[in-house]
């Protein structure tokens, strides 16, 4: 299977779910993106790699991890988010030592932390990015070719994001739209940043084989 290389956009507060934030990966090479909704301890330990300034006065359980490892000479080499399972990520630990490969099976944010600490890229397969990655059209970018801002990591203006199962489409409140309205409320959304209406959005898309 093909592996897509992602990177951290950034994440924030998931109004809609308690104690949830919602982080959000971006393929290197293209304009999908993955939201993955995280408890707070987690995205905190994610915070702490991509905020310089963030200073513990002793170290994260992540960080005593990597510690560990780097004694015993293990590298982390990478991250996989290898599966999709009722709205669940899989995620596996690629190490190396002495030449020798294992695969450590872990959640997805703590396998993200990981690979944050390590510098280790993270990957995902392509079947998993088409199930539940969000297109971005770069058609919404001003005529300055100014790029697209990044997320702020103080921000809060995303939805909570769930992936929609095939029972609750029929629940779709975008179901009487039509293909023109659904593609053009798709990009409103996105550029809005709404995923939670954008999952809906597409999903609505999908089930009529768009």
């Amino acid at each position: 299977m093909k592996k897509i290389r992602l990177e951290i956009k950034g994440f924030t507060y998931g109004h809609s779910n308690n104690n949830a934030y919602i982080l959000v990966l971006r393929e290197s090479d293209g304009d999908r993106k993955l939201p993955i909704v995280i408890g707070s301890p987690e995205a905190q330990a994610i915070a702490f790699t991509l905020e310089k300034k963030l200073k513990t006065s002793r170290p994260m359980t992540h960080d005593v991890f990597k510690n560990t490892l780097d004694r015993f000479q293990v590298d982390l080499k990478e991250i996989i988010i290898h599966k999709l399972e009722d709205g669940l990520f899989y995620s596996s630990l690629i190490c190396e030592r002495d030449g020798i490969q294992e695969i450590i099976d872990s959640r997805t944010s703590d396998a993200i932390a990981m690979a944050q600490r390590f510098q280790a890229p993270i990957y995902t397969y392509a079947e998993i990015l088409e199930q539940a990655g969000i297109y971005y059209t770069f058609e919404e970018k001003s005529e300055d070719n100014t790029e697209e801002p990044e997320v702020d990591l103080e921000q809060e203006n995303f939805q909570n994001f769930e992936l929609t199962t095939k029972a609750e489409a029929s629940k779709n409140p975008y179901s009487n739209f039509s293909i023109r309205q659904l593609d053009q409320e798709l990009k409103k959304m996105l550029k809005s940043e709404n995923y939670e209406a954008a999952a809906l959005l597409r999903d609505e898309l999908k089930n009529r084989g768009e």
